[in-house]
């Protein structure tokens, strides 16, 4: 455990200095920034161009690649020779085929269709290029160095893979301008000391409008009333449901909204902070008191597709030989899928109506608890109108499904996860249940 934390650092490290150095030592992107006009301290600063969280660590295996797209964008994550993560745009330099069906061998990106093979290792002096290192035999070297790919910047740090995403990929990593610090997500720079708690994740795909999934996970109200019969507290449930005292703070990194009853001595109930881009911090109680936080990252794919990294922590149940006992980690799962499951016909229809027009200011009045979801919808407006990132990759009818048709893995679209998850926990207790009653007739 500590070698792969000494491994996950040091990536960090190795990425985060040279992002920094590149940024610093560039004086014209220094006096972009210095020339960007400062806004209120009560306004995001970041859009929708910039860091996001795209995988898990535990995710991204050696030799293995992990294909996505991000705002309709093809990319793919692998692990070069040295462990470090790299985030690739999708297309090979040499005919342009997709690294879909590709392998890495010895941690290096081997196209399908002819067997390119790229690092950046070799005879490759810039560390920061991702070239060809060998195509078809010793005739084509010299065309192999001319030939790159094109690439993001890449950090991994506590568990996370974190890309900053520009829309426009380049060979160069230190030719990237940073505009925006990764620290603005970490989960320490919230008072979060993620490594203290244990967690368990699940990845959720959705055909539905990201922005609409994170006004979903930003609406307290309807967990009482769509989720009450699933999630697993009492306080939680359609006879229980209430309307909260609402504080909201703002600054440039975030919008928190704290919800507290108006009785029980206005005990806090949830509090949830929205990090631009994608990031949803959920606390059950203050910050101070709670033993169970939830973290949510969302995707936006591409057009109706989304995928949330959903990663609940705890500060109890840490004894994994307990939790593995008692099926901890596959109840908590099928809880998971099934309370999006429940979300997701209304993210869908909520998708097509908005799609329709019929989402209109005048023909949607919300609530008091809703303040938090208008400033969202006024901060991505904003970003939409100033970054427009559905414009530089856009597709239409006419556009090959190849990326659509393979990017839904996860429930609730594709339930097949679910339904092994179900069968895994079936089993799991048969097995338990068997072994003392074999052992008991073994006596008889």
């Amino acid at each position: 455990m500590n070698e792969e934390n000494g491994k996950n650092n040091k990536s960090f490290e190795y990425e985060t200095n040279n992002l920094i150095r590149s940024t610093l030592n560039e004086k014209e992107s220094v006096k972009d920034l210095e020339n960007i006009a400062p806004k209120p301290s009560n306004q995001l600063t970041n859009g929708l161009l910039g860091w996001y969280s795209v995988s898990s660590s535990e995710s991204i295996k050696e030799g293995k690649l992990n294909h996505f797209t991000i705002y309709n964008e093809p990319l793919v994550l692998y692990r070069d020779r040295e462990g470090i993560v790299k985030c690739v745009k999708d297309v090979c330099p040499h005919r342009g085929a997709s690294f879909l069906g590709g392998e890495v061998i010895n941690g290096q990106l081997v196209c399908p269709y002819h067997g390119a093979r790229f690092s950046s290792q070799g005879s490759c002096t810039n560390l920061d290029r991702i070239t060809c290192q060998h195509i078809i035999d010793s005739n084509y070297d010299n065309y192999a160095k001319s030939i790159k790919l094109f690439q993001y910047p890449c950090v991994e740090k506590e568990g996370y893979i974190y890309i900053y995403y520009t829309g426009t990929p380049l060979a160069n990593i230190e030719d990237f301008q940073i505009k925006s610090s990764i620290n603005s997500l970490l989960p320490d720079s919230y008072g979060f000391p993620s490594l203290e708690y244990e967690y368990e994740e699940v990845y959720v795909d959705f055909k539905a409008d990201w922005a609409r999934i994170i006004e979903n996970h930003l609406d307290i109200l309807h967990v009482f009333w769509m989720h009450g019969d699933t999630i697993p507290d009492k306080n939680v449930s359609r006879e229980t449901i209430t309307s909260f005292n609402q504080k909201i703070k703002r600054d440039n990194r975030q919008i928190e909204s704290i919800y507290s009853y108006k009785t029980n001595g206005q005990e806090e109930f949830i509090r949830i902070k929205f990090v631009p881009p994608g990031r949803i911090f959920i606390y059950k109680g203050s910050p101070e008191s709670t033993r169970y936080i939830q973290v949510l990252d969302h995707i936006p794919l591409g057009n109706n597709k989304a995928r949330v990294i959903v990663r609940h922590y705890r500060k109890f149940l840490k004894n994994k030989l307990f939790t593995n006992l008692v099926l901890f980690s596959h109840l908590q799962r099928r809880t998971f899928y099934k309370i999006f499951s429940e979300d997701y016909l209304v993210l869908k229809t909520q998708t097509f109506n908005d799609q329709m027009g019929y989402i209109q200011k005048d023909n949607v009045k919300l609530l008091g608890e809703d303040k938090m979801v208008q400033y969202y919808w006024d901060w991505l407006q904003n970003a939409l109108n100033k970054e427009k990132p559905w414009d530089i990759h856009p597709t239409n009818s006419l556009t090959n499904s190849v990326h659509d048709d393979r990017g839904m893995q996860y429930p609730p679209e594709n339930p097949n996860m679910a339904i092994k998850n179900n069968r895994k926990i079936i089993i799991k207790l048969l097995t338990r249940l068997l072994f003392p009653i074999s052992f008991i007739l073994l006596l008889i």
